[in-house]
């Protein structure tokens, strides 16, 4: 069974406030600030990356973290719309990229950290 992307998107937009995107409670950083500081930026395959190596341990656990709970999120929706999971991360990472705020960190086709 083939979905087209507007299903798709109608699954990423229902799952992104809940949990590829939430609050992270376990850890007192949060995405936000990590993304202000440009510590942490929006990959093109819809997880996050560490942008500076000398960001404190604490954002490499969020990223480690976030990154789980997106993978989940997009495992969850290829298997409902019966595509690859790679479709929907690339997807996503459209999205997110297109929503970061001004100033944070996203990558580039290259795969360089740019601001946007």
């Amino acid at each position: 069974m083939r979905f087209g992307r507007r299903t798709l998107v109608a699954a990423l937009t229902a799952l992104s406030a809940a949990a590829a995107f939430g609050p992270v409670p376990a850890l007192a950083l949060d995405l936000d600030a990590a993304k202000a500081k440009g510590w942490i930026g929006e990959r093109r395959d819809g997880y996050i990356g560490l942008v500076d190596a000398a960001a404190p341990a604490e954002a490499a656990a969020l990223v480690a973290q976030v990154n789980a709970e997106r993978r989940d999120a997009y495992e969850s929706v290829a298997k409902q719309n019966g595509v690859p999971r790679e479709q929907v991360e690339a997807l996503a990472g459209q999205k997110l990229i297109g929503r970061a705020a001004a100033g944070t960190f996203v990558m580039d086709a290259a795969g360089r950290w740019i601001r946007k």
